[in-house]
This record gives C-alpha cells, structure tokens and sequence, in this order.
C-alpha cells in the first residue's frame, strides 16, 4: 500500500492529528530507510484491567504494525507513583509501588491480546526517570518549559483561577511524561483527547533537545455504559478485557442505543456501509451483532456464539442458563445463613449487608420469580430454588 493510502488509513477515527504533513514525511523516511517507526504509546498502572476505552487506542497500533512498525509501549510505573492530574479538579491520590507493580504485570499480559508481541517493545519509564538527579530535573526539564504554558491546561487553569491548590509535583507530571518521548525518540505518539496537551508537551521537549518532534494522534474517548461519561474503572461504567465472556456480551448488551454507531466504529472492523446497514435494523439485532463481535475478538467465535445463544435463552425466551453457580443448601444453614440478606453476603451476589439491602430496596433481588421486599426474610429454599439478582446474575440451591 503506497504512503498517501497508509495514511488515509491511520486518520480514520483520528480526531487531533500533528501533523498530518509530518506524518507523511516520516512514513515515506523510513520507507527509504528501510526501519519501522516508534509508535508510543503510555499508560499509567492505575488500576488492574484494561477496558474497551483502551481498546480504542490498541486497534490504532495494531493498524501501524500492519504496516510493518515498532509499538513501544510504555508502562508508567514512575509516573504513576505522581498521579496524572488530567481532569482532575483536585490532586489525584498516588498509588504505592506495590499497587503499581501489580497492576502493571497485568497490563504486559492483556495489551498482547491486541497487539502482534514480535513487534511490541514494553519499557518501564522508571528506566530513565528514577536516575535522574535533582539536577537533570531542574535542568533538562523544568528549565525547558515555563509555568504560563503548564497553566494553559484547562485543569491547572481552572483549579487556579478557583483557589483550588496546585501542587509542584502536578506541574512536573507533564514533563515526566513528555521526557519519555525523548528517552526513546518516539516519531509518532497515541493517545485519547484528553491526553492531547501532555503529547504536545512531549513534542517541545523533543525540540529543545535536539530530536524530530514526534507527531501526535489521539483518538476519541469511548463512553462508557451509563452513556454519560467516559468509560472508567473508577466510574465502574466500564467493560474490562479481563471480564468473563458472559459479562462481556451481557454488559455490551445494556448499552444505551444512541452509542452503538460510535461503538461500531471505534471497536470493530466493519465498514462504514456495514455499519449503517446493520444500524437500520432493529437495535436489539444490531446490539446483538456488536456483542457478538466484541466478545468473538477477545474470545473467538464459538463461544461469543455460545454467549449470544444464552442471552437468547435468558433474556428473550424468559428461560435459565444452562450453568449457574449452584450451593448446598445444608452447608448455608450450617454456616449460619438465615436471611436473604445473609444469603446474598455468603455467595458474593453483595459485598456487604448495607449493599444487599440497597438491591433488595431496587427490586433486584427474585427468590423462584417472586420478587424480594424485606431484606430479613427468613431464608426457605428447597432443592432446584433460583436465586435472581439483577439481571445477569442466577444462582441455584441443591
């Protein structure tokens, strides 16, 4: 594929791209040259899972190893430790390096669930960023970078003009980030839109340490399953590539209507034709069709078909799953399970008393298809009882 068509390529679903002449230019060089680009991408351990926003971002790498370049995915173990202020209106908590470490091991394993491994570099950016000394600081970094430009930030701006403090550590975390960029001399860099002053960060320190300004692309942010904010961990809005087959294909299955096209977009290889033919059907079919994608991709097609057949089965012909978790009913008694509050607590449908009784409240909870009101029903199961709560989960009592 000549370059003009390689990029026509790389900018679908591109929302800031900078530039798309350098882009070009750095394609048809290392063409020439014969070597692959380095195609950063960053991501702070913040939390164990990756999830479908960061899938967004993966399909776009995998598409420039497509055509033959390096991934260098960074795992930011150093930066995490600071805490990314992105978006933030206060200071966001650090992790420890314990939480850090762990959660960036599950990072390497489920980021090769996108990305072809023999042309992955994963680095750590405490490589080249916990040696530096007080001096490398002040000196190659916050030397290279003035105040009035960090506060061009919407967050740092609007924290500032509120009174709300800004810490000297916040300030740096741009520059740590954009150091990364010189550390491997990064052509290209990902992210999502609201990564897009960090990256541009990146592209003037490479500057004033004498490399090519890398080019910067960010990706839109997929909302996530309330349909209001963006999907997050911390929001718990969020379908992770860790989820079970069945969580997978039933959360994307309670999606609101009005995301499925940005979700066929940005999270499947249909094309524009396909989408809107499958869009003008009827969207319990067409949501049904996104499930099964999403689920065939992480989990192949047999059981994303698998997945699909028993959400029929549940949902649409009002019958059980095949396989549900099932519990002797002796052993609960002897365990001391009286109530239906108790009950949802030993089998994990509610972390906690209070949250077993907020799902009762809700009309959540359903003993045999009768609907549970009183949070301390006395508990009364016979051998073949079901247990419903909400809408994915069931649970049988032998």
């Amino acid at each position: 594929m000549d370059i003009s068509k390689q990029v026509e390529v790389l900018k679908k679903n591109v929302v800031d791209l900078i530039t798309e002449e350098d882009l070009k230019a750095k394609l048809e060089k290392a063409k020439a040259e014969g070597r692959p680009l380095r195609v950063k991408l960053g991501a702070d351990p913040s939390a164990p899972d990756l999830h479908l926003g960061h899938l967004v971002v993966l399909r776009k790498l995998r598409q420039f190893q497509e055509f033959g370049h390096r991934i260098v995915f960074i795992i930011g173990d150093f930066t995490a430790c600071i805490g990314d202020p992105t978006g933030r209106n206060k200071t966001r908590p650090p992790l420890t390096e314990e939480e850090v470490k762990m959660n960036a091991q599950t990072y390497q394993e489920q980021v090769f669930k996108v990305l072809d491994p023999e042309l992955v570099d994963i680095k750590f950016n405490s490589e080249w960023n916990a040696p530096l000394s007080a001096r490398d600081v002040i000196l190659n970094l916050a030397s290279r970078y003035t105040v009035a430009k960090l506060l061009e930030r919407d967050d740092f701006n609007m924290r500032y003009k509120s009174g709300i403090p800004i810490y000297v550590h916040e300030l740096l975390y741009p520059l740590f980030q954009a150091y990364d960029s010189v550390a491997i001399q990064a052509d290209i860099e990902l992210g999502g839109t609201d990564q897009v002053f960090n990256l541009l960060v990146g592209r003037d320190l490479q500057q004033s340490h004498g490399q090519e300004p890398q080019v910067v692309m960010t990706l839109p942010l997929l909302v996530g399953l309330d349909g209001e904010k963006k999907m997050s961990k911390s929001l718990g809005n969020y379908v992770a590539f860790n989820d079970p087959p069945k969580d997978m294909f039933g959360k994307l299955m309670s999606i609101p209507d009005d995301l499925m096209p940005s979700y066929f977009n940005l999270l499947t290889d249909y094309s524009e034709e396909e989408i809107k033919r499958i869009l003008s059907g009827h969207p319990r079919d067409a949501k049904l069709k996104l499930a099964w994608s999403i689920t065939s991709f992480f989990y192949g097609e047999e059981e994303a078909t698998h997945q699909q057949e028993e959400f029929l089965r549940v949902f649409s012909r009002r019958e059980l799953p095949e396989y549900m978790d099932a519990y002797e009913i002796e052993t609960l008694y002897n365990e001391g399970v009286k109530t239906i509050t108790d009950l949802l607590v030993f089998i994990g449908a509610a972390s906690s008393r209070s949250g077993a009784k907020r799902l009762i409240a809700g009309g959540g909870v359903q003993l045999n298809d009768t609907r549970i009101d009183d949070p301390m029903a006395p508990l009364q199961l016979t051998p073949g009882s079901v247990l419903r709560v909400g809408k994915r989960k069931f649970f049988k009592f032998v």
